[in-house]
């Protein structure tokens, strides 16, 4: 961690394979809203109950890149933690997830290459009872940090 409290995320070294790491989210409707107002998703499985009950489903339903969002995320805030990248995503989606169901994603570390500094995560996301989701996460860690005065996000596109 840096002198100004800048949270870094764990480096190669400091992962083992199989370790784990469960997070509970649900997603409402509200996020389906931003979502589809920043990507102009017009689909009305996700805004139209009548809709959607015609098509099969129970209710509205969340957009996967919106599901796949709590993954990446996860992966940039916890596992490994700021200053990773994620180099490839695998995701089957097995059934469809409702606005306001609670998810519980199960990630496991399956591998840890050195030579290609690249972490493997296989990640699971269950609705109670039934798997909703299976996914192979590969990520490049953050090196250690070593020196660091100030890291600053920038607003502006060219930073």
């Amino acid at each position: 961690m840096s002198g100004d409290g800048q949270r870094f995320g764990k480096t190669i070294d400091e992962i083992a394979e199989g370790e784990t790491l469960t997070v509970n989210e649900s997603i409402d409707h509200q996020q389906v809203l931003l979502y589809l107002g920043m990507t102009d998703d017009q689909n009305p499985l996700y805004s139209n109950i009548e809709y959607a009950r015609q098509q099969g489903y129970q209710a509205k339903i969340v957009p996967g890149m919106l599901v796949t969002s709590i993954i990446t995320t996860t992966v940039s805030k916890i596992l490994p933690g700021p200053g990773s990248q994620i180099v490839n995503l695998a995701i089957n989606y097995l059934k469809p997830v409702y606005q306001n169901e609670n998810l519980t994603f199960s990630l496991t570390v399956i591998k840890v290459d050195k030579m290609k500094e690249v972490v493997t995560i296989s990640v699971t996301a269950n609705e109670q009872v039934s798997r909703v989701l299976d996914a192979i996460v590969m990520v490049k860690p953050p090196h250690e940090v070593l020196n660091v005065s100030r890291v600053t996000i920038g607003v502006n596109a060219n930073e």
